[in-house]
């Protein structure tokens, strides 16, 4: 049960802001931890606590790391956690320390359930580790819905089919995907779920690009 608990989402980018308010939805009081000064700007004005880890470390119930660097969660973040903490992570295995934490531990962590390994302090608190601290919605669920991985493919399809087109064109870095990529894929989502949208006049779309008008 979510609802009550002190619900540390560690990132704020699209995932996090998912998970953040899913967690309030299902009661929890959420915290997010970010780097970034406009995401943590962006979460305070939704409406979430923001803190530092070492600050949430202390506070937390449930954590869940959704950033994709390395160590989020370390050493001192769980010397300061409280017992029975439950610890996941929904991007990459190398955003929790457990070997951190697996050397501050007495033994080997206790399969308390299937999914659930259970870390005894040396100075007596228990600590879940979800998961193994694998991608959690794949480790212990199903994994993405294909209402959802449809877009992601749609996207990298039609990405590799872009380079391919434009390869004499392109420099050695990294690109965004096209803006006319993520609209045909949007509109063509929109249509397969019989959602329909206005379009602008021709009228509309002048005044828009235009800078004679308005405040």
């Amino acid at each position: 049960m979510l609802a009550g608990k002190n619900f540390v989402v560690a990132g704020y980018g699209w995932c996090g802001r998912g998970l953040a308010s899913r967690a309030r939805g299902m009661g929890a009081q959420v915290i997010v931890t970010e780097i970034d000064p406009m995401k943590a700007l962006e979460a305070v004005m939704d409406g979430y606590q923001v803190m530092p880890m070492t600050d949430a470390s202390k506070i937390g119930d449930i954590f869940c790391t959704v950033t994709g660097d390395l160590n989020v969660i370390d050493k001192h973040h769980f010397e300061v956690m409280k017992d029975g903490a439950l610890v996941a992570n929904s991007v990459t295995s190398m955003e929790i320390n457990i070997p951190s934490l697996a050397a501050m531990s007495v033994g080997e962590p206790n399969r308390v359930r299937p999914f659930v390994d259970q870390y005894l302090t040396k100075d007596g608190r228990k600590i879940n580790i979800l998961g193994e601290g694998r991608l959690i919605n794949l480790a212990s669920a199903e994994g993405h819905p294909a209402s959802v991985m449809d877009m992601s493919f749609a996207n990298q399809a039609l990405s590799a089919e872009y380079m391919a087109k434009n390869a004499d064109k392109l420099e050695k870095k990294v690109y965004s995907v096209p803006t006319d990529i993520d609209n045909e894929i949007a509109r063509l989502k929109l249509e397969a779920m019989g959602v329909k949208i206005d379009i602008l006049t021709p009228e509309q779309t002048h005044y828009l690009n235009s800078w004679e008008e308005g405040t």
